[in-house]
């Protein structure tokens, strides 16, 4: 009878704490509380326990689409994005919109996203209004406002009615921060990073990734903390700056009308920890 008690408890336990899925994440409304923040498991499959909210409004940036619930992340990719404000009111180049980070614990959403849940994602609108004069958005301008392509999609190249060379040294000073792993651009952005590439640009031109879509925002992602031992890291980048035959690629036709699978792929499971952090 003992063991019959303690298998059904065993068995409660290990249900209890699996299959949890995009809504059960998003329904969480706080962080959990540690004093060494965590960014568990993979880019794709994880979480963060620790994490903090980005406020609002800073210093050169401002946040977008506050219902969503997503301005949370690990204190680096909150100090990141703090810094990244500063340099650019410093430069003057404008107020950087900020898109998503993650959710208060990480781990799937319920759209929009497969990354983002380990609380080392945010998305960067591509446009930098200085028309701003450092006006808070209102509420609604925050809601409503979309971010604006800078790609021509026709001639698959950048649309300089949109693009400056503001938006090149935001991407730049984001690639040179040593916490920075890469970033995804859309394949025409890097093609023209690449086009009057200068001496040394390889150091940071490395990072920048062609990845499908991103065309009115930019994708940084930041390196696992050294400290996070739960934190899986993405392969290696490739040697050289990118601007290669791989780049090439992006522009086939093979690229632009990539075969989709017969049944949807299902997302991996989300790691043990992370189940516990849910519940916490």
């Amino acid at each position: 009878m003992i063991k019959f008690l303690l298998f059904s408890l065993c068995w409660f336990i290990n249900v209890s704490l699996a299959g949890s899925n995009a809504q059960d994440w998003a329904k969480l409304t706080t962080p959990t509380l540690e004093s060494v923040p965590q960014s568990i498991g993979t880019y794709t499959s994880g979480c963060v326990s620790g994490a903090v909210a980005l406020p609002a409004s800073g210093k050169g940036y401002q946040v977008m689409r506050l219902s969503r619930n997503r301005y949370y992340g690990h204190p680096n990719l909150v100090l990141f994005i703090q810094q990244l404000g500063q340099m650019s009111d410093q430069d003057k180049l404008g107020t950087l919109l900020i898109g998503d980070l993650g959710q208060p614990r990480g781990g799937p959403t319920p759209s929009g996203h497969r990354s983002h849940q380990t609380g080392l994602d945010v998305d960067i609108w591509f446009l930098l209004p200085k028309q701003l004069d450092n006006r808070l958005l209102t509420d609604n301008e925050r809601e409503t406002w979309s971010a604006t392509s800078v790609v021509d999609m026709k001639s698959d190249r950048v649309d300089f009615r949109q693009w400056s060379s503001a938006n090149e040294k935001i991407l730049e000073m984001s690639a040179r921060h040593p916490n920075v792993d890469r970033i995804f651009v859309n394949p025409s952005i890097k093609q023209e990073l690449c086009n009057h590439k200068k001496p040394g640009s390889a150091l940071w031109l490395q990072k920048i990734r062609p990845w499908w879509k991103h065309d009115d925002h930019f994708h940084v992602r930041l390196k696992c903390p050294t400290s996070n031992i739960n934190c899986n890291p993405q392969a290696a980048l490739p040697e050289g700056d990118g601007c290669d035959a791989g780049l090439d690629w992006w522009f086939t036709k093979e690229a632009k009308s990539p075969t989709k699978p017969i049944k949807p792929v299902p997302p991996p499971p989300i790691p043990s920890m992370c189940e516990q952090i849910l519940r916490k």
